[in-house]
This record gives structure tokens, sequence and C-alpha cells, in this order.
């Protein structure tokens, strides 16, 4: 099957439901399936170099679950980030190598292909 999973909650206001979309994606992942991740809206600050420590400072997230599943979706899913979120939400740009991923595993992209990667997906999960 054929999912995409589109991230758009800030882990500052909703980590639990941040983490729980990234552990669908990962699973998803996990399952052998067809896996595009998006980063969206404040979502994107999933991708900020110690986002990951800030989470289990407010919450009981474990960073190192955080990585883990990261790590999953780097080695088995196509990951997408949404530029005009990046740039409003974290003040950077693609080129920068300012992210958690590199800019060459991320896919610099706006609502054309949110729509596509949508509409091309047996299911679809938001969080």
């Amino acid at each position: 099957m054929k999912f995409f999973v589109k991230i758009a909650t800030d882990p500052d206001i909703d980590p639990v439901k941040c983490v729980v979309g990234m552990a669908c994606a990962a699973q998803a992942v996990t399952a052998g399936h067809d896996v595009d991740v998006f980063f969206a809206a404040g979502g994107v600050r999933h991708l900020e170099p110690g986002q990951f420590e800030k989470m289990a400072k407010h919450s009981d997230v474990d960073p190192n679950l955080m990585k883990g599943m990261m790590d999953k979706l780097l080695e088995g899913a196509k990951l997408h980030c949404s530029f005009g979120s990046v740039a409003s939400v974290l003040g950077k740009k693609e080129g920068e190598g300012a992210l958690i991923i590199p800019d060459d595993k991320l896919a610099w992209e706006g609502p054309p292909q949110v729509i596509e990667l949508s509409a091309a997906a047996d299911t679809v999960l938001v969080y």
C-alpha cells in the first residue's frame, strides 16, 4: 500500500500527537509500505536541530525514540517539506543545510505536491 503522512502539528503545542504521527509513519515503513512523509506548517519544527531534546524537556518524549523514528523514515520513506513553512516557521531556506535532514534527502515542495501525493496514496494520515 501507498501511505501519505502529513505532519503539520507543532511539536511545541502537541508533542504527543507528533509522536503518534512519526510512529505511524515509521510503522508503515517497517511494514514494507511505500511511504511519503510531508512536514508542513508547525510540523517543520521536527526538522529543526535540538527539537527532539526540547520536546523531552516539556513532555515524556524520549529524544532517542524520536531520533530512531526519524532514522527509520530516512532509510525507508520519501521525505518532503514545505519550503514556505520552513521559511516562515524556522526562518531557513533550501540549501542552507540548517535542518536535521540533509537537503539531498528532502524534497522541498508546496501545495501542488501535497495534492499529488495525497491523490496517489491509498491511505492518507494527517497529524
